[in-house]
């Protein structure tokens, strides 16, 4: 049996309201496709043993490079094992299905025996969304079986960004959607039904991506699918997320999932992907996940449109600006760096970051083993506010913290996600991989701490 072993979501902490009392998620100004997938990811992954992942797809329509594999600092930022297969699956919104394809053919073919796919955006322009998905698939312990899938492939120019631009252009609405969407995806799934000899009253759950709730309310009705029967697409309070809108909303269906229900999941860009999942027994022992429904209860919301609009602007920046950092010096502490590894003197067993050769404590020299500080909560030992720090201006003041980490170490971090004049000593913090900025052409990715996503629970703070 090849399926969903696990799953986790990510919703970034920010949220801007729009009209009718409505709610997008926002990306902070330190996080891009590739942060927010690997923090659905660390959800995803849970106590999980990391030795046992074979591959890592990291699927997108914004991916940080075009010319360098994202899924690979992925791995070594999760601190998988280096023998894995690593891919970027990009250029439609269908990729994360087509990446969650992938991973189970390559299951059920035993080049693989556990696969990463993760899922993530973040599009300018229009009423989009930002978030994340992964899941892990593999054919042991698995929780919602792959029964059968259908793909249909359409040559259309109705949604796209040419090579080198930064917003999503769409030809004008009608030639959209009766052309595309609303043609293509009921093609597709009656596709489907017909291969499997299934109808609409043979699902539990319908997954569907829609690009705005007008246009999902209208493929419901034209599928025949009752309300009850259809996973809700949250557009008031998510938006629209692009290559992560199916995979979030699988992961927000298998929340509430029960075994023996069947899962439908259809995807659209330049054609169609649909999937059908069964949930098993297995299901029952899925807990602790953040998910979709939690993340969504957890936010911070912005003080203005023009808040906003500061934000997207500096994700559209110009990467090739001169600066940057240095390749040679990422490559050498690319462990530091990425997977935010340390060491453990032997003798003592005082914990250290960044590598140090002599200990702090007990000064045995060179006599050390790996440790990682990537999944250690912390504390504000001490901290500084920096209106002058070289962060964008509207994230002014940077917040320079000593983090006291559980179990021992200390080092300095900046602060994310937080309110700066809210940071106390003895604040409690976990560490969050994020985006430096990019200049030369070099994004710069570093973890950052923050305060844990508990304490933003059911508060709507400026």
């Amino acid at each position: 049996m090849t399926g969903i072993v696990s799953y986790g979501a990510y919703v970034p902490l920010r949220r801007l309201s729009t009209v009718a009392q409505t709610e997008k998620a926002v990306a902070n100004w330190d996080e891009d496709s590739l942060t927010m997938a690997l923090a659905a990811a660390i959800d995803c992954l849970g106590g999980m043993d990391r030795r046992t992942i074979d591959g890592v797809y990291f699927a997108t329509a914004s991916p940080p490079y075009g010319e360098k594999l994202a899924a690979t600092t992925a791995g070594w930022a999760l601190d998988l094992r280096r023998d894995i297969l690593t891919a970027d699956i990009t250029d439609s919104l269908k990729a994360g299905t087509g990446a969650l394809k992938m991973a189970a053919d390559a299951v059920k073919a035993g080049s693989a025996k556990s696969v990463l796919v993760t899922a993530a955006d973040l599009r300018i322009g229009g009423d989009f969304g930002d978030g994340a998905a992964a899941f892990v698939i593999g054919d042991k312990d698995v929780i919602a079986e792959i029964v059968g899938s259908y793909s249909l492939s359409n040559e259309l120019l109705d949604v796209w960004r040419a090579s080198g631009a930064k917003k999503v252009r769409s030809w004008e609405d009608r030639w959209v959607f009766e052309e595309g969407y609303l043609k293509v995806l009921p093609l597709a799934i009656r596709g489907f039904f017909e291969k499997y000899g299934l109808s609409a009253n043979d699902i539990t759950k319908a997954v569907l991506y829609g690009p705005d709730l007008r246009r999902h309310r209208q493929m419901v009705g034209t599928l025949g699918f009752k309300p009850e029967q259809v996973q809700e697409p949250f557009f008031d309070k998510l938006g629209n997320t692009g290559t992560a809108f199916a995979p979030m909303m699988l992961t927000a269906a298998l929340e509430d999932a029960r075994p023996g229900d069947k899962i439908l999941v259809a995807s659209y860009g330049d054609g169609a992907d649909v999937m059908l999942l069964k949930v098993t027994e297995n299901i029952k022992n899925i807990t602790g996940k953040w998910g979709v429904k939690r993340s969504l209860a957890s936010k911070m919301m912005m003080r203005s449109q023009g808040d906003y609009q500061a934000y997207k602007e500096y994700a559209i920046a110009d990467p090739e600006r001169a600066g940057g950092a240095s390749a040679s010096v990422i490559a050498r502490e690319r462990d530091a760096i990425y997977a935010l590894s340390g060491v453990r003197c032997r003798i003592c067993g005082t914990p250290q970051y960044p590598p140090q050769r002599i200990c702090t404590k007990c000064h045995t020299r060179d006599n050390f083993e790996p440790y990682s500080f990537a999944d250690k909560k912390g504390k504000v030992f001490t901290f500084t506010l920096k209106t002058g720090a070289d962060i964008p201006p509207f994230a002014r003041p940077e917040v320079d913290t000593m983090v006291d980490f559980e179990g021992g170490g200390r080092a300095l971090f900046g602060m994310t996600d937080m309110i700066a004049d809210k940071v106390k000593v003895g604040m409690d913090l976990v560490m969050s991989f994020r985006t430096l900025g990019a200049a030369g052409g070099i994004r710069n990715y570093f973890w950052r701490c923050m305060p844990p996503r508990e304490s933003w629970l059911e508060k709507e703070t400026e």
